[in-house]
């Protein structure tokens, strides 16, 4: 019975983010057909040397982010190659963008890199950590150029919020009391309570495991926002080129927090979600033209999936299977 509910869920989640997606490409067929002219007219400014400056710049930080990857299963003494690592970096990274599946990328990377160690438990773990470290620096880079720019007249609805904290909290405390009132509220509550708790868990196991390796925290960390502040500058020349007069400060604030909402899985890879929340931001806040925001935001899905090509090359020939990799340091199978 429990699997059969948890097999219901998970197709009604598929059937949420199909129906998203869905909706996300009438509306901008409709959108595009309406600016299609602006639209051209952006394009055929952009400098196609400086997109793909970009995009081998991208390509080149996705390696690094494998490296990172690396980095934490070594602390934790699984020691596959540096290219299985970033092979299997990318193959996360294809199935995050293009796979119409309810499980993300860095459940896939779990799975084949358990594989490959006998250390199951650390191996699972430094996935966990490895996107931890990325969401989190992504949220310090945005609050940082946030406070430090755009704070206080620029984002009226967030300084309301920091403003009016209390009536935020007020808000969740009455939705929280209004959904135990009722069964099925009380169902939702405990399965987040039950979510929160399985991520304490792990935050609590990860810093067990890690806290006699600072350096290699404090590096990933470091690399992790030196590599996102990299990759927002590209963009913020491909925006230049077709155009766009916004100063970078709004791109580092934008981009982030476009990359946070992004992650929560309502639809496929963020489709539509961040391409339109990008443009909102863009068009209200730094009064960019609505043809030239929707073209930047397009140019960045364009971007990744572009890159996701080495990961559709690796699943296709097999690169990620255990016969090309060593097993914790092992010679690799011939």
């Amino acid at each position: 019975m429990a699997d059969g509910k948890a097999n219901r869920k998970k197709h009604v989640l598929l059937a949420v983010r199909i129906l998203v997606v869905a909706a996300g490409l009438v509306l901008a067929a409709i959108w595009v057909e309406r600016k299609r002219a602006d639209l051209v007219a952006a394009f055929a400014r952009m400098d196609w040397w400086v997109f793909a400056c970009v995009f081998a710049a991208f390509c080149a930080s996705q390696i690094v982010v494998g490296l990172r990857w690396w980095l934490l299963l070594r602390t934790q003494g699984i020691f596959i190659s540096f290219w299985v690592a970033v092979r299997l970096y990318f193959l996360g990274w294809f199935y995050n963008n293009v796979m119409l599946g309810s499980v993300g990328g860095d459940l896939f990377r779990v799975w084949y890199v358990t594989k490959h160690t006998e250390k199951k438990f650390e191996a699972g773990l430094s996935v966990f950590v490895d996107r931890a470290i990325g969401l989190l620096s992504t949220l310090i880079i945005a609050f940082f150029f946030y406070v430090a720019f755009l704070w206080p007249e620029k984002l009226p609805l967030v300084n309301t919020v920091f403003q009016y904290w209390w009536l935020v909290v007020l808000a969740i405390a009455a939705a929280v009391a209004g959904l135990s009132a009722h069964r099925r509220g009380r169902a939702l509550l405990g399965r987040l309570w039950s979510s929160l708790c399985r991520v304490w868990k792990k935050l609590i196991s990860a810093g067990r495991l890690y806290v006699g390796s600072p350096f290699t925290i404090l590096a990933a960390f470091v690399l992790t926002v030196v590599l996102q502040i990299g990759t927002i500058t590209g963009f913020w020349f491909l925006g230049r080129s077709i155009g766009i007069e916004a100063s970078i400060k709004y791109y580092y604030v934008f981009f982030t927090l476009v990359w946070v909402i992004g992650a929560v899985p309502v639809s496929v890879a963020g489709a539509f979600v961040v391409e339109g929340a990008l443009a909102v931001l863009f068009v209200t806040m730094a009064h960019v033209p609505e043809a030239d925001a929707g073209a930047l935001a397009l140019l960045q899905r364009f971007v990744w999936l572009l890159a996701s090509l080495p990961g559709a090359v690796i699943h296709l020939t097999g690169a990620h299977l255990p016969r090309h990799f060593s097993v914790d340091g092992e010679e690799p199978d011939k």
